[in-house]
């Protein structure tokens, strides 16, 4: 993982640049107020917490009490630092299956949980996007609103269509991918390949089985309403720093400039989308001209913009490194299972009810 500390860096490249570009001081940037900058960031974790929350409630509802409330958002918050440094923000998803997989809960029940916990995420964030990139349209800010439509509505429709897709399909690797495996991993990418396709078929399995029932669908539903709200505090971090520095936005607004933001920082263009989010926030609230990539000095305050910038961004880079060291790439000591103890709910059993209990409450488990 130290690659990843070494990409921190590369993210303060284009916000150096618009420092330099637009003149802007460091006093002008302390003017937020420090307060304002704690609220910010505070609102950020809050945001993260609640991601965090989402991922305990899904795990916790297919899989049982396997491990505590406190250490699934802990981990869920700590894994957003890949997505924090890699481009287009994806990546958490493998660090909530790896940390799943060391609890040893199945590799494919594992994923399952993981792909509901990004679906209701995607989802929840591309319907705030598209919304955004309608009333950018609406405006007249023509080049904002394709990037934002273009790319929420790709993302969105990926994820969500093969999430939905899976449950009718069983997926495989791709053949060009798998000719490369085999060619190039000769024996173990043979082997690499029918692990691969195995566990795809199983979580394709997980999905027919889940999708069609009335839990899964409460579950996704309230975890679809748990991200909704999250993405929503984030819109709210702009709106304490902006209003912070005299220039008035509204609530709605506030969420949808950072949501029309987070869109254009999808591209895979930046580490973690630095430089893209902050021109886009720019761009969506100035209501630039049709086709006109001429980023206004006046207007929006360019110190609300960074001051948001780092309190959302660089400060919680800090906070989920030293969570997902802790929690999600941590190493795990099973505990020692006392004698007729349920290995997954912590019950003492009897030795003739033992077997009878696994089947009957952790069938699959």
């Amino acid at each position: 993982m130290d690659w990843r500390i070494a990409v921190i860096p590369a993210t303060m490249i284009p916000i150096i640049i618009i420092i330099i570009q637009f003149d802007i001081k460091l006093e002008d940037v302390l003017a937020i107020g420090a307060l304002p900058f704690a609220a910010a960031a505070l609102i950020m974790m809050a945001k993260l917490g609640l991601q965090g929350l989402k991922l305990s409630y899904i795990a916790r509802t297919f899989l049982g009490p396997f491990d505590s409330i406190k250490n699934l958002v802990a981990m869920r918050v700590g894994s957003e630092f890949i997505k924090f440094t890699t481009p287009m923000f994806v990546g958490a998803e493998f660090a909530v299956i790896y940390y799943l997989t060391k609890k040893r809960i199945p590799p494919a029940k594992a994923a399952w949980v993981a792909i509901v916990d990004i679906v209701t995420e995607v989802l929840a964030g591309g319907v705030l996007s598209i919304l955004a990139g309608v009333f950018a349209l609406l405006s007249g800010a023509y080049v904002v609103a394709t990037i934002v439509l273009a790319t929420s509505i790709t993302v969105t429709a990926i994820w969500t269509v093969l999430f939905f897709v899976s449950s009718k399909h069983t997926f495989q690797v791709p053949k060009g991918i798998a000719g490369l495996m085999k060619t190039l991993g000769k024996e173990r990418g043979e082997k690499s390949l029918k692990q691969s396709n195995a566990w795809l078929e199983e979580v394709c399995t997980l999905s027919r089985e889940n999708l069609g029932s009335s839990n899964t669908k409460k579950v996704f539903v309230i975890g679809f309403l748990m991200a909704l709200a999250a993405w929503i505090l984030y819109g709210v971090s702009f709106l304490v720093i902006a209003n912070s520095v005299g220039f008035t936005i509204e609530f709605f607004d506030s969420i949808m400039a950072v949501m029309g933001a987070n869109a254009i920082g999808n591209l895979p263009i930046t580490v973690g989308g630095s430089g893209l989010a902050e021109f886009g926030i720019v761009a969506y609230i100035n209501n630039l001209d049709p086709f006109n990539f001429v980023i206004p000095e006046e207007g929006l305050e360019w110190n609300a913009v960074i001051g948001w910038r780092i309190a959302t961004y660089y400060v919680p880079i800090v906070v989920t490194w030293v969570l997902l060291v802790k929690f999600a790439l941590g190493k795990y000591t099973r505990p020692k299972i006392k004698q007729n103890e349920c290995p997954v709910c912590g019950e003492l059993l009897s030795e003739s009810e033992f077997a009878t209990h696994l089947e009957n409450n952790h069938k699959g488990g």
